[in-house]
């Protein structure tokens, strides 16, 4: 009989053990970005002391899920660790998980309850728990006759909210009769959730017709989406960006009439140019995408890196030509913090 244990990547034996168990099973990718995330790993291990199956989860989302079916009946170390990972997640008062997987595993997901989100060639994304997709867009206001309304969607990351990102706003508000501004989730930026949501809120404040919401778990973020069953980053850009805007294109803008969608153009990062092209090739023609270029500020491109960059090297008067009063009081106020956190390791490059 199987038991389930603990797995501490803490120890180094242990780990190089679960690593050589999942290369074994062709998952090879134990970058920083992949492990660091993790919060708790658990192991199968056989009647002769064998590991036979792994399990990782990172906040809600369940990663690194390998099991070998050699002398056990196909399916059922597979349901075992999935079912005590779920176990582990409710001790942790977690009643609502995620997972990327291959497609090939996408069904043996879904006889264990798990929903089907979007899939590519090589990658599906599954939710399983309360409260669910439904009951997110349930939960997202709406105005009478939304239906006949014509309706834009925003996803940004906004770290932080720049004049940039309001001039982006702007254009869709006038543009169109309700503009959603969906804030992403993930917590892997120089401002963290919370304040990049307060931030992004006040600067739109003006815009009467804008709501700005959460984006949940729903606007798939490289931060979350698994580099280690594909095989090259553009693989992963592919098929994070393609998930992401199926999601949005077949779950989210259906229920909330969005048949536009506007992006800022990205003559700066890889990724971003990769999910531009993804989105158009996605969205349309269901969903006009509208690309929208770069503000500029005299010879300057205004970008949240701009600003992430000025922080470090304590600038903060020129940080005041690139975001909104709201934003630039904010760095003031918490200077100290978002500099300690920069020299404690956060990545500010990028976007």
């Amino acid at each position: 009989m199987d038991k389930v244990v603990d797995l501490y990547l803490s120890d180094p034996a242990t780990k190089q053990r679960w690593i050589n168990f999942l290369e074994k099973l062709d998952l090879h990718n134990f970058s920083e970005r992949e492990v660091a995330v993790i919060d708790h790993t658990l192991g199968l291990i056989d009647e002769d002391g064998n590991l036979v199956g792994t399990g990782s989860v990172a906040g809600n989302v369940l990663k690194y899920i390998a099991v070998c079916n050699k002398d056990s009946e196909l399916g059922q170390r597979f349901n075992k660790i999935v079912t005590a990972l779920s176990q582990y997640l409710f001790t942790q008062q977690i009643f609502h998980m995620f997972v990327f997987t291959k497609v090939k595993y996408a069904d043996s997901f879904k006889h264990l309850g798990f929903s089907e989100l979007a899939r590519t060639d090589e990658a599906a994304f599954l939710e399983n728990g309360s409260p669910d997709v439904h009951d997110y867009l349930a939960s997202l206001p709406k105005i009478t006759n939304q239906a006949e309304k014509k309706v834009a969607g925003i996803v940004m990351n906004a770290n932080p909210f720049t004049f940039g990102h309001r001039y982006l706003v702007q254009k869709a508000s006038q543009e169109n009769d309700l503009v959603y501004v969906f804030v992403v989730a993930t917590d892997m930026s120089l401002f963290n959730s919370k304040e990049r949501f307060e931030l992004v809120k006040k600067g739109c404040a003006e815009f009467k017709n804008v709501y700005v919401v959460s984006g949940d778990s729903y606007m798939v973020s490289a931060a979350t989406f698994p580099a280690y069953f594909l095989k090259s980053a553009d693989t992963l850009i592919e098929n994070q960006t393609t998930i992401d805007a199926r999601v949005f294109k077949n779950v989210i803008a259906p229920v909330l009439s969005i048949k536009h969608r506007y992006v800022g153009t990205e003559p700066f990062s890889h990724a971003t140019s990769i999910y531009n092209d993804s989105l158009k090739r996605e969205l349309e023609p269901g969903i006009n995408l509208h690309l929208i270029p770069r503000l500029q500020k005299g010879d300057t491109t205004v970008t949240a890196t701009k600003v992430r960059q000025l922080i470090k090297i304590d600038d903060l008067a020129a940080i005041e030509d690139l975001v909104p009063a709201t934003t630039a009081e904010f760095i003031k106020a918490n200077k100290e913090e978002l500099q300690k956190r920069i020299q404690e390791g956060m990545k500010i490059d990028g976007n």
